[in-house]
């Protein structure tokens, strides 16, 4: 029902993505879009690049007057550190410059040059790159928009930093949306303790992971099946996120605590309210079920690995003269959870415009709120 292809290398001219299958009549708003391009770049601890970028989503197609016509959405955000490489990341003439020949552990490095049959990482590196998680943002702001007509809210928030956690049984969920910490951390006591992480982090040469948490809000019963593998929205969200560069882990409600409590404490229980509506008093298993939603709140968790790029380079090898050498530098982040977090939003906006599709079908905004509203009202839902 929905579908995005990226292309683009991280020095490349630009990134470019291609949506297809947002309904007709969807206003959208390019500035809400840049917005969360802008929030993507934020971040204590980022590296050099962000001082040069200031991504900005230029809409080709698919949308006429602020409104979508149906047809595919192109997206394209230029590169404006592009004039530094022209000769380097050229498309035709001869080779200019060192090859890339020091391969970086935790990197795509050495696997994509072996799989790719190519002799210069850098073949690899550019597309490897995070960079291009820039174009994922982008589709994934007009997916935010398209549930957000729908009343589904999509919300992100850094949970820990190298080991420095906020409190998250006193999460305050509304607060989430308004947050504008450069850490995307609503926790300002954990807030400072991780800036300090980090910065001792940047002196040492070294760089941190950490873990975020991304809320969907608003979501009708039913979304997702248990008929089919590739059916069930549990293996569809997760997917999502884990297509992420540097995720390593994913958590849905409470995830790993289930291998540590007996099913008494970890079951969410239903009872009805005085309007005969099932209401539950916890949300353990983060608003899935059986691969469907039912109802609650969807609540994802996602570990990132620390960035494979160290100034302080760890010991890797030489695939020209089969040597044991440091890794090669790239300049980077010591520290991009925060960006990683808007990324995770808008990759679970993506799944869940995706199922929402699936489910209410229909071409035009007016059929898909028609199909919604009836579909409620079998249900016995206002």
């Amino acid at each position: 029902m929905l579908r995005f292809l990226t292309a683009g290398e991280s020095h490349g001219q630009c990134l470019t993505a291609i949506l297809e299958g947002i309904p007709a009549g969807l206003q959208v708003d390019a500035d809400e879009i840049n917005k969360k391009l802008a929030r993507r770049q934020m971040g204590y601890g980022r590296g050099g690049r962000m001082k040069i970028e200031t991504d900005k989503a230029d809409i080709l197609s698919g949308i006429r007057f602020n409104e979508t016509m149906g047809d595919p959405i192109t997206l394209q955000i230029k590169n404006r550190d592009w004039g530094n490489w022209i000769k380097k990341m050229s498309v035709k003439g001869e080779p200019f410059g060192d090859k890339v020949t020091a391969a970086r552990p935790g990197h795509a490095d050495l696997v994509g040059i072996h799989k790719y049959d190519r002799t210069d990482i850098r073949d690899i590196l550019e597309r490897a790159s995070a960079r291009e998680t820039a174009a994922k943002v982008a589709v994934g702001a007009v997916c935010q928009q398209f549930l957000q007509s729908l009343g589904i809210s999509v919300f992100s928030h850094v949970v820990n930093i190298g080991g420095v956690e906020i409190d998250r049984h006193s999460i305050d969920y509304t607060k989430i949306a308004d947050n504008t910490s450069d850490l995307n951390c609503i926790d300002a006591a954990a807030e400072e303790k991780m800036r300090q992480k980090i910065r001792d982090a940047g002196q040492s040469g070294d760089t941190l992971g950490g873990m975020f948490e991304v809320i969907t809000t608003g979501v009708p019963e039913g979304l997702g099946s248990h008929i089919q593998w590739d059916k069930r929205l549990d293996g569809r969200l997760a997917q999502a996120l884990m297509s992420i560069q540097a995720i390593k882990a994913v958590e849905i409600g409470d995830g790993l605590a289930y291998a540590y409590n007996p099913g008494s404490k970890m079951h969410d229980e239903m009872f009805y309210d005085e309007n005969k509506q099932v209401y539950r008093k916890t949300n353990h298993a983060g608003g899935l079920e059986g691969g469907m939603t039912n109802g609650e709140n969807i609540i994802l968790r996602a570990v990132m690995k620390p960035i494979p790029t160290l100034m302080a380079p760890l010991h890797s090898i030489d695939i020209k003269d089969k040597k044991e050498v440091l890794a090669s530098t790239e300049r980077s982040d010591i520290c991009a959870v925060a960006a990683a977090s808007i990324v995770g939003a808008a990759m679970i906006a993506y799944a869940v415009a995706d199922a929402v599709l699936e489910q209410f079908g229909g071409h035009a905004m007016n059929d898909i709120r028609s199909s919604i509203e009836n579909y409620n009202k079998r249900l016995g839902k206002k």
